[in-house]
């Protein structure tokens, strides 16, 4: 169950969304590699925790390796991992006035230069496939409000305050 919380962007913000409340995820809690092996070690693996930290520690250095080889790395029903760039707009392979040649190199272009280097970052592009895709997502999801947003929305109606705190689900919900 993914939680939400509503976010209202401020009045004095100069869009269309000044003003208006925008459905947020309440993350729960970050999992790290150990935290995942500890979970999967649990589902009846016949492998410990110890072995799975391991694998998934080689695994992840492995497609750095491989992506900073230029490979793509599909992860079937993940993700596809690959390098993608943000270029400079260069306006010619060289520049005689500056004697400067387009350079397969991360840099700036100072103002002015029509050439140097090709590129301004490189990044890391994870697009999801199989069951992570959008609409694979969308089958399956369940909402609810978080607790707080929950009370939020009974005030705003002018019910009264609910004891216990617990998330008894009779709270608004929606459907993905």
């Amino acid at each position: 169950m993914i939680e939400l919380y509503l976010s209202k962007v401020t009045e004095s913000s100069e869009t269309e969304m000044a003003g208006k409340m925008y459905a947020r995820v309440s993350y729960k809690q970050t999992m790290d590699l150990h935290d995942m092996a500890h979970h999967m070690a649990e589902h009846n693996t016949a492998f410990s925790e110890g072995l799975i930290v391991g694998v998934l520690t080689d695994f992840v250095k492995c497609v750095r390796e491989m992506v900073l080889n230029g490979n793509t790395v599909k992860v079937g029903n993940l993700a596809i991992f690959k390098a993608t760039v943000e270029s400079n707009g260069l306006e010619v392979l060289y520049d005689a006035q500056s004697d400067k040649v387009a350079s397969a190199t991360i840099g700036t272009l100072k103002e002015g230069d029509k050439t140097g280097a090709a590129v301004k970052t490189v990044k890391l592009l994870a697009q999801s496939t199989g069951d992570f895709t959008r609409e694979e997502l969308k089958k399956d999801v369940k909402f609810s409000w978080t607790d707080k947003t929950k009370a939020d929305i009974a005030a705003a109606k002018g019910e009264p305050a609910q004891s216990g705190g617990g998330n008894s689900g009779g709270g608004p919900s929606t459907e993905g």
